[in-house]
């Protein structure tokens, strides 16, 4: 529907508090309300033949402008049409008025020409149903799919969107902002509003549940009998046990040497109750000192038969955690009796909870560790980005590849919106908006019209009279 001057009351384009008490549907997908033309400040409503249209201030001013366009190209047929009436009723007496009616005449039909030229893009002229009129409102899907085709071959493809990105350097300009102040703060900000997002969202029985489904799916499906017994042989190999073995023999070296009256209890408690005091302490004190030299000498001697036999067993260990099958189970055994159903839920538990506890203290003081650690890591990684040129042109490649394949894989979506929503558009709406945006450069088309017309028209007129007049 063509929003001109004679359908749109003056006040109902500039004053808002004046406009019909009318609204749209809520859900409605017309430009109007996709611009949100009703919910800003001094925006109005235009009221046109069956439709009300959102126009916010900007759209007043455009609609004041080309209602005073459309009065200048009508006043100026109205003006031909009255010369060419005076000189069309005085032409006899004054001859040279001929001349002014011929003008005037062209000028007339230029305006009308143009006028209707002009009008079939928006409406039906006169609200005759003329074929090839009402472009706009009648071919508003194809005229979609056109924009939506064009934008997709010129301007969603790999190269042009490759080159554009080139021609900015990415990576530099983000690293400009990243190292400089207030950049690596707002990432850290806006980085803990997703973390506390997340949290809000995420329930914790389900993520519960998601940790306990880890922890069965690869902890305790897997036996851990093989595992764990090729571990111990690489570790065995490597001797890295012989650590633990000195550690336990000086532990065993300092006992004994602490504990000899110890050492005599445990004989004189053991002995036959005939046997003299005396008898018992020699024989406690000959104990101890075997023991002390049993003690010093499997830890001053690394080859000693204990280490040995130590080395021994647990290599032997090992291979029968990998390959026989009453240790296997019995590694099962101990598996299911250290994390049973129970424990698996409690450790879950309190894994997400103290995940989520860290983390939320962790965003909510800009000055915890975990905060400054992060802030340091993106100046950093914002300075590496100004000044390393190859990191610079590495990340400027990588955001090349990911903008062209997602150009490549989803242009035809991305183009796609345009005529998907074009489409949901209303008709008169949409023509009545597109005449808003560009009606007042079509109304010279009908000044200019008039004008060329009169000129063709004294031209015309004035070459024939001068070769058959």
């Amino acid at each position: 529907m063509q929003v001109n001057s004679e359908q749109i009351p003056t006040e109902d384009l500039t004053n808002p508090q004046q406009m019909p008490d009318q609204s749209r549907s809520a859900g409605s997908n017309s430009p109007g309300s996709a611009r949100g033309g009703s919910g800003r400040a001094g925006s109005g409503r235009a009221r046109g033949d069956s439709a009300v249209v959102d126009l916010s201030t900007g759209d007043l001013e455009k609609a004041a402008a080309l209602r005073r366009m459309k009065r200048l190209a009508l006043a100026l047929l109205i003006g031909m049409a009255v010369i060419f009436t005076v000189a069309f009723a005085f032409q006899k007496q004054f001859p040279w008025l001929e001349y002014v009616r011929a003008a005037a005449e062209g000028g007339m039909v230029g305006a009308l020409a143009d006028w209707f030229a002009v009008t079939a893009l928006f409406k039906y002229p006169m609200g005759l149903k003329i074929p090839h009129t009402a472009i706009i409102p009648r071919r508003k899907d194809q005229i979609g799919e056109s924009l939506s085709d064009f934008v997709e071959s010129n301007f969603l493809s790999q190269e042009v969107v490759q080159d554009k990105l080139a021609s900015i350097d990415i990576a530099r300009k983000a690293g400009t902002w990243l190292s400089a102040p207030g950049g690596a703060e707002r990432v850290a900000k806006e980085g803990g509003a997703i973390i506390r997002g997340a949290f809000t969202v995420l329930n914790d029985d389900d993520v519960q549940a998601v940790i306990e489904g880890m922890v069965r799916k690869h902890l305790l499906t897997p036996p851990w009998g093989p595992p764990v017994g090729r571990m111990a042989e690489r570790i065995f190999a490597d001797g890295h046990h012989h650590t633990l073995v000195d550690l336990l023999v000086d532990r065993a070296a300092d006992w004994v040497e602490a504990n000899h009256a110890t050492v005599n209890r445990l004989v004189s408690d053991r002995s036959p109750l005939w046997v003299p005091t005396f008898v018992d302490g020699l024989v406690g004190d000959r104990v101890y000192v075997e023991l002390s030299k049993f003690v010093r000498a499997v830890q001053s001697d690394q080859n000693h038969q204990v280490r040995q036999s130590i080395d021994a067993y647990l290599t032997d260990l090992a291979q029968d955690l990998q390959h026989d099958p009453a240790m296997i189970e019995r590694a099962e055994s101990i598996k299911a009796q250290i994390l049973g159903d129970p424990e698996v839920r409690e450790l879950a538990s309190r894994t997400w909870g103290t995940v989520k506890t860290a983390l939320l203290n962790a965003v909510d003081d800009p000055d915890s560790e975990l905060s400054q650690r992060f802030k340091g890591a993106v100046r950093d990684f914002g300075t590496r980005l100004v000044n390393d040129d190859e990191l610079a042109g590495k990340v400027n490649a990588w955001i090349g590849d990911a903008a062209g394949y997602l150009v490549n894989t989803y242009r035809s979506d991305i183009a796609g919106v345009i005529s998907d929503t074009v489409a949901r558009w209303d008709a008169e709406e949409t023509s009545q908006k597109i005449e808003l945006q560009v009606g007042k450069d079509l109304q010279y088309i009908r000044i200019n019209g008039t004008v060329v017309g009169a000129l063709a028209g004294l031209a015309i007129f004035t070459v024939a009279h001068l070769l058959f007049g």
